[in-house]
């Protein structure tokens, strides 16, 4: 089964680190998603540019409206996602508990659903 792996995280956590810790959270990251590699489990992983940086597109009654930036008031933001293929939702539990950043924020680990 596949699964999205959400990482969450304030930001401002992430600015409180030194650049020494930057770098290591990065270097731990990149390690880790070439184990999933390795392993079997990833499919595709990838950093989301800050929540400064979105638009949200909505479409209502045939008009379409956009938002610069993040529509939802949150401490934490979507700063990245892991999509791996697993054996169950233990097997991904095990695999986003890995994750680095679970230890500075949350990883929301989902199922895809899967059409036809």
């Amino acid at each position: 089964m596949k699964y999205l792996c959400q990482v969450w995280f304030d930001g401002r956590v992430l600015s409180a680190l030194s650049q020494e810790e930057k770098n290591k959270l990065g270097r731990d990251s990149l390690a880790y998603d070439r184990d999933l590699a390795d392993s079997g489990h990833m499919i595709v992983a990838q950093a989301l540019q800050s929540p400064q940086s979105a638009v949200t597109v909505r479409v209502r009654g045939g008009e379409m409206s956009v938002t610069d930036g993040p529509f939802i008031e949150t401490k934490e933001a979507l700063g990245g996602f892991i999509l791996i293929d697993a054996k169950d939702l233990n097997d991904a539990i095990r695999v986003a508990a890995g994750i680095p950043l679970a230890k500075l924020g949350a990883i929301e680990v989902r199922p895809i659903h899967e059409f036809g």
